[in-house]
């Protein structure tokens, strides 16, 4: 089976994770992803954070996750030299991924304007911070800033009187989500240059991304003129089944059961309870909003009184909307991810067998098969061959430290 993008290439000068995470994106699915670091290599790299199976080799899963299936060539862009090489890379490029600063791609000659004239069909995408534009358009960032925190997310899930804000749920959290958006948009420019001929500059920041997940209480907040997206207090919820229920053994289940009056009957039959499906305390949802502290005090004591093997049996025998909260580490035992294949193993280049997720776009029933994240530079001669550089020429890159 070919890979939609196959035949596409790009060529990606980034580094961390946020842009990073579209050129393994734009990889996966099919396109030539060549990936120029600094002759130290990316940063991230130099993370090395996660020990390797054997405790000897260590490796930094945000490298090979976020840079798997590309090539990569070692060039300094701040030499003459170097932005000679990299214009012979991009002679027959279709992408360009970038997100160096303003000043900095302007310093290298590799701004839109510059690259656009000399390469009328090239798309130029770049990722940024907050946006291209304003009196903070040269402004750098990390997700854990400009998408989590400036981005409102981490305010909206923080209770009021929290010690501190809520924290990113993980590495690279906004910078995944933003990235896979820069990818489609990506995607969205490779059609309408088909289409119509023309090419497209592209342009994600993580607060952008961030507000998007966020518009439904940004439109809210709006109307309302007020800061925070209202919540019903812990313990008075709007729907008490669209809550969080511990079991005996410490799990919680997650109900969202949006239309609660058309389950409510049915499922206090379930739990053993069907003098609380006629009870006119709880009838339907006006009767249990004007009875919410007795309503879910009852469902808390009955949802406790069973662990949650007997849960999933008895829910799995209505039509409600619910679901465990699964901890990350029982994702990978997860039937339907099995399934799916959600999960791939991938080798790395120190022989190390590490999972990744799949890209979560699949075509004709099938995951988009992952690559391996080269070592610094490893397709520095390869690269500088294909695009026309004798032997002789190569040597005198590196001789001049231009390549590694």
């Amino acid at each position: 089976m070919g890979r939609p993008l196959e035949g596409i290439k790009v060529v990606e000068a980034a580094m961390w994770a946020f842009v990073p995470v579209a050129g393994a994106m734009l990889a996966d699915l099919g396109a030539e992803v060549i990936k120029v670091e600094p002759v130290n290599g990316d940063p991230i790299r130099g993370l090395r954070s996660t020990p390797g199976a054997t405790g000897a080799e260590a490796l930094e899963l945000s490298w090979e996750c976020y840079n798997r299936g590309k090539k990569s060539i070692t060039l300094d862009l701040k030499s003459a030299e170097g932005q000679a090489v990299l214009i012979r890379l991009l002679a027959d490029a279709d992408v360009f991924l970038t997100n160096f600063l303003p000043r900095a791609r302007k310093a290298m000659n590799i701004d839109a304007e510059t690259l656009r004239a000399r390469f009328p069909r090239l798309i130029y995408a770049v990722g940024s911070a907050v946006g291209q534009r304003g009196p903070e358009g040269d402004k750098g960032g990390y997700d854990a800033i400009s998408y989590w925190a400036r981005g409102g997310i981490s305010s909206a899930l923080t209770e009021p009187d929290a010690d501190f804000p809520v924290a990113p749920a993980g590495p690279a959290h906004g910078d995944t989500l933003s990235g896979s958006m820069l990818a489609g948009g990506v995607c969205a420019a490779i059609a309408k240059r088909a289409m119509t001929g023309e090419a497209s500059t592209v342009d994600v920041s993580l607060l952008n991304a961030a507000m998007w997940s966020m518009q439904r209480g940004i439109a809210q907040t709006m109307m309302d003129g007020t800061d925070n997206f209202p919540r019903p207090p812990r313990g008075r919820p709007n729907n008490v089944l669209s809550y969080t229920y511990r079991t005996s053994d410490g799990r919680f289940l997650a109900l969202c059961m949006l239309q609660a009056d058309k389950y409510w009957a049915r499922l206090m039959h379930l739990v053993g309870r069907p003098d609380m499906a006629d009870d006119p305390r709880y009838v339907d949802a006006a009767a249990r909003r004007e009875n919410v502290e007795a309503c879910l005090a009852e469902l808390t004591a009955i949802f406790a009184a069973r662990p949650l093997a007997e849960w999933r049996e008895i829910l799995a025998k209505q039509d409600g909307q619910w679901d465990l909260v699964q901890h990350i580490g029982e994702l990978h035992r997860d039937v339907q991810v099995q399934a799916n294949d959600y999960i791939q193993m991938v080798r790395t280049t120190a022989g190390v067998d590490i999972p990744v997720v799949s890209v979560p776009v699949q075509f004709d029933g099938a995951a988009m098969p992952a690559g391996q994240s080269p070592d610094v530079g490893a397709h520095s001669d390869e690269l500088l061959a294909a695009a026309g550089f004798s032997e002789d020429e190569i040597i005198d890159l590196k001789v001049k430290g231009v390549v590694f």
